[in-house]
């Protein structure tokens, strides 16, 4: 067990650290750079990219394939050797890379990917470059049969150094050094490339720095501001609200029941002490409830060792695969959260069969994710992107959740079974259930999930934009400080609507508070979907099966963990309240 935990924190460092083949990033004159071509793709498609040599690009006898991490692979990255030579401060006024002569195959494939924007990305020194394959002149061209389809032939590399080090890279191509690739028969193409050495004065460790400046612009600031206050007068409103109005309904209510208890007994109760005998009933489909519990709780503790890792640094743009590994390893490792925190609660709900339970918890949030991973990667497979992960990569997921997920899922759930701690409630639970009287349609679920969502949605809505444009676009997140800052007020808002709607619900003699709680608090991931929706059809130009599949099938699986980690904040923040307000009354 210590072994295979051990051998997972060491795939975690590896993959959160990336360098260049065991160098240390320093070259003498002349000295060969690593360049490595990654991979080509329509450019507002993120999702559907293809290996670099897929396309007929000019290759070298050998195409040598670069070692990845776990993480560079669940990002799709493939990297592979690349023919230009750019040498350590070697100026290459023009150099041919091939003499090609492209099949009307070929030259059909080009024109298609030239169609949907395809671009291509390599990596020099650790460095990301980018670059377009071509172009469609529409110039003066209503009928699209009549436009023009030029392919790019010469790449031009401006390379910045500071003494011994490569500081920056940028490409550039010429439209008007193109080949018209527009009819369908052979071309004979030159491929060629030239270099140009600059210095620069900027320090290595800030080389990274021009990659996040997109996201730190003073307009965009302003903005990312702006969502700060915007989310922090909702969270101040909300307070207010709790503060001025239900904490004085609250003391008007204790002053009430507390008030001549004798004068009292012979009159009937109402208002939410009349359920004291139901409130602390156990929900219905308790093991359920409990695995709810575990894997929000869990999820939770995920992302906040995230933002952890993020504020210090780790996930610095193009920190390939870092994110993706550190959410595999620290979704093993926090398993026996899930399994602790799922398997006490179901115990003091009085269950019985706590080991199914622990099953069910296992398998609530990984169980969806498997079988939309399952049918995404066929979907990748079938369309043979580099989204599709080798059966290697398959298998080492496996092992770790086989050696080391599920053990201390295990683990977590025999601490929780010998922790033995009982329900604390304030009341004791009669026999028999009150009957719920009679509500207004409003008082249902469904509208009070509407209403519980709104708010925590509206204070968290400005940022989804940036991080969606990030996560599904080529925009660079940095700023993580706010993005952190956004998450505690989301977590705020939903703890106090929450409670809010389980006082009036109590208030209407409506017990059946558990699940009302946790589907309150998860309704904010319900918003989010929907926004997915907006976002796909009305912000973005993203097409095609196999993009829609991967957006629409990983954002739900993202929107379902929201769903369970707010739902237990919800409960959480509910239980806490109910515990107090029948505490501080005399119930029997």
């Amino acid at each position: 067990m210590v072994g295979a935990i051990f051998g997972v924190l060491m795939l975690l460092v590896s993959g959160l650290r990336v360098e260049a083949d065991g160098s240390d990033h320093r070259y003498k004159e002349r000295d060969p750079v690593p360049l490595y071509a990654n991979k080509v793709g329509p450019f507002h498609n993120p999702s559907e990219t293809y290996r670099y040599y897929d396309l007929p690009f000019c290759s070298p006898e050998h195409v040598t394939e670069k070692r990845e991490d776990l993480g560079e692979i669940l990002n799709g990255d493939r990297l592979v050797g690349a023919p230009y030579e750019l040498n350590f401060k070697v100026d290459q006024p023009s150099k041919i890379l091939c003499q090609k002569k492209l099949s009307k195959e070929d030259v059909e494939k080009l024109r298609n990917a030239v169609s949907k924007d395809y671009y291509f990305q390599m990596y020099y020194d650790d460095l990301p470059l980018w670059g377009f394959l071509g172009m469609v002149d529409r110039e003066s061209k209503s009928d699209p049969s009549e436009y023009k389809y030029l392919l790019f032939k010469h790449i031009h590399f401006d390379i910045f150094h500071n003494n011994d080090r490569v500081i920056e890279i940028n490409v550039q191509t010429d439209p008007n050094v193109a080949v018209d690739i527009t009819e369908d028969k052979e071309v004979d193409v030159e491929f060629s490339y030239s270099v140009t050495w600059k210095e620069t004065k900027i320090p290595f460790e800030s080389r990274m720095e021009k990659y996040s400046k997109s996201s730190s612009m003073p307009q965009h600031l302003e903005i990312h501001w702006f969502s700060i206050i915007n989310s922090c007068v909702t969270v101040l409103l909300l307070t207010g609200f709790l503060a001025t109005i239900l904490m004085r309904v609250l003391k008007n209510d204790f002053i009430k029941y507390s008030h001549d208890e004798e004068s009292l007994e012979d009159q009937e109760e109402t208002g939410w002490k009349y359920i004291h005998g139901d409130v602390f009933r156990f929900p219905q489909n308790k093991s359920l409830f409990s695995a709810v519990l575990g894997s929000g709780t869990q999820l939770l503790a995920i992302a906040i060792f995230i933002f952890i890792l993020a504020l210090v640094g780790v996930f610095y743009p193009y920190n390939r695969g870092a994110l993706f590994t550190a959410l595999v390893v620290i979704y093993a490792l926090t398993s026996g959260i899930a399994g602790y925190t799922a398997t006490s609660t179901y115990l003091q709900l009085e269950g019985t069969n706590w080991i199914g339970n622990l099953v069910l918890t296992g398998c609530l949030f990984c169980g969806p994710l498997f079988l939309t991973f399952c049918f995404l990667n066929t979907v990748a497979i079938i369309y043979s992107a580099t989204a599709a992960l080798p059966i290697g990569t398959i298998l080492v997921i496996l092992l770790i959740w086989t050696l080391v997920t599920s053990p201390l899922l295990v683990l977590g759930g025999l601490a929780g079974k010998n922790s033995k701690t009982e329900f604390q409630a304030p009341c004791r639970t009669t026999k028999y259930p009150r009957e719920i009287p009679s509500l207004p349609w409003y008082r249902g679920t469904i509208p009070q999930m509407a209403m519980a969502g709104f708010l925590p949605f509206s204070a968290i809505y400005i940022e989804l934009y940036y991080i969606f444009a990030s996560v599904w676009g080529h925009k660079i997140y940095t700023i993580y400080s706010i993005l952190f800052i956004v998450f505690i007020i989301l977590i705020i808002v939903t703890a106090f609507i929450t409670v809010a709607l389980t006082y009036f619900q109590l208030t209407v003699e409506d017990h059946q508070w558990w699940w009302r709680s946790v589907l309150c608090g998860g309704s904010t991931g319900v918003f989010i979907f929907g926004y997915c929706l907006y976002y796909y059809y009305e912000r973005s130009d993203m097409s095609g099966f196999m993009q829609t599949s991967f957006f629409f099938g990983y954002m739900a699986c993202i929107c379902y963990g929201f769903f369970l980690m707010l739902g237990m904040v919800g409960f959480r923040a509910s239980l806490l309240f109910v515990r107090h307000i029948y505490r501080s009354i005399k119930c029997e």
